[in-house]
């Protein structure tokens, strides 16, 4: 045989062994058994976009149900449930139950609350006018989610909520209560980096179109926005800043220290392209921050509106890490759910990510998924022993 076609053949080989080698070295990991109450009330697509991803790091880091049995993010979730075929837009709903509150806290380890907002009139029902916000189909944090956050508060179990928990829908009531809670504030300012902020660009089909309205309304002048940028909301205030004129970079980068970097083995920046919050965290703790990389005039009007560059991303308690608040939407992030299965394969930098700054793929592999994995994983030695 001759030598180059020897050397293809081995190549071959070599790449068609290594997903059955990574497969059985992520069936051979001991399994970790962990009842977790996920609930995702903003589900409007069969892909669960703002859940998936969490159930990719449970499943890849082989935690699984009390029973053995592994985590299905199409079923093993409370809140909207679309129903097959999606043109019909039929759903179901399953709700947290108060009657069920006692036994489901008991027998549950963690609670994780991925997304709180809901489905809107014009988000199901596509093809409609999306010049203003619609009406509420489903959602809200109401008063028995809150309940099943207090017991387990009182169990002292695990509890991860995020964005959007405090924003409407919540009503005033559960807003108040659930940020008493936590131990931190929250004043109403929510915010999303768009790669382009030009409404007429052919991948800004889903841009917000409200929002073009809010703008004219509030400063009686055209949207003229066409570069990336980041828009920040509190109920009928909106403010734009857009890269070259108040941003140096338009993309929020996360920061975090080197200790904590160490610690929940994330990259020290990082990206961050979803909505967030601006969070005071009070005297809880914060382990990572946002940074805008803003310019002298985007700072000067910032100030205007009492904001500042950098506003807390992550935020524990500071006793005993038992609840945290995720101040963007963490959880809602692209992945091939089959890759969980195959230790070592998934986050292959050049394939999954890239170098690129505003790359926002980068923010699941080298941010939210060794944050989940180590939050999750020393959470389960402290109690599972």
């Amino acid at each position: 045989m001759k030598k180059p076609l020897l050397i293809v053949i081995i190549v071959l080989v070599v790449i068609l062994a290594l997903p059955v080698i990574n497969f059985l070295r992520w069936s051979f990991q001991a399994k970790k058994p962990m009842d977790v109450i996920v609930l995702d009330k903003t589900v409007p697509t069969l892909e669960r976009i703002n859940h998936k991803s969490f159930f990719w790091v449970l499943t890849n880091e082989r935690f699984v149900k009390s029973n053995k049995s592994s985590f299905s993010f199409r079923k093993d979730y409370y809140g909207f449930i679309p129903k097959r075929p999606l043109r019909e837009k039929l759903y179901d709903q399953k709700n947290l139950r108060l009657a069920d509150i006692m036994k489901v806290c008991d027998k549950s380890d963690a609670l994780y609350y991925t997304d709180t907002y809901g489905v809107f009139f014009n988000d199901w029902y596509k093809g409609i006018n999306k010049s203003r916000r619609s009406r509420k189909l489903y959602g809200g944090l109401n008063n028995v989610d809150f309940l099943y956050l207090f017991e387990m508060q009182k169990r002292n179990k695990l509890c991860i909520l995020e964005y959007n928990t405090f924003d409407y829908p919540t009503p005033d009531l559960e807003r108040y209560k659930t940020k008493a809670a936590l131990g931190i504030e929250f004043n109403g300012w929510t915010g999303k980096y768009f790669a382009s902020l030009d409404t007429a660009a052919k991948e800004n089909e889903d841009f917000p179109i409200w929002m073009t309205a809010m703008f004219r309304k509030q400063y009686r002048k055209p949207w003229s926005f066409n570069k990336a940028g980041v828009v920040l909301l509190k109920g009928s205030e909106i403010v734009v800043l857009e890269e070259g004129k108040q941003l140096k970079s338009a993309i929020p980068v996360i920061s975090t220290s080197a200790d904590n970097s160490r610690k929940f083995g994330v990259i020290d920046k990082v990206g961050f392209g979803g909505w967030f919050d601006i969070i005071d965290a009070k005297r809880e703790t914060v382990i990572s921050n946002y940074n805008l990389e803003t310019t002298a005039q985007g700072d000067t009007l910032l100030a205007e509106y009492s904001l500042s560059r950098s506003f807390p991303a992550v935020i524990t308690d500071t006793i005993n890490h038992r609840n945290w608040y995720f101040c963007g939407d963490f959880a809602a992030n692209k992945v091939d759910y089959w890759t969980a299965r195959f230790k070592g394969l998934g986050g292959i930098k050049g394939i999954s990510y890239s170098d690129a700054e505003n790359d926002v793929r980068r923010f699941f592999w080298l941010y939210y998924k060794p944050l989940i994995k180590t939050i999750f994983t020393d959470y389960y030695k402290s109690v599972k022993k």
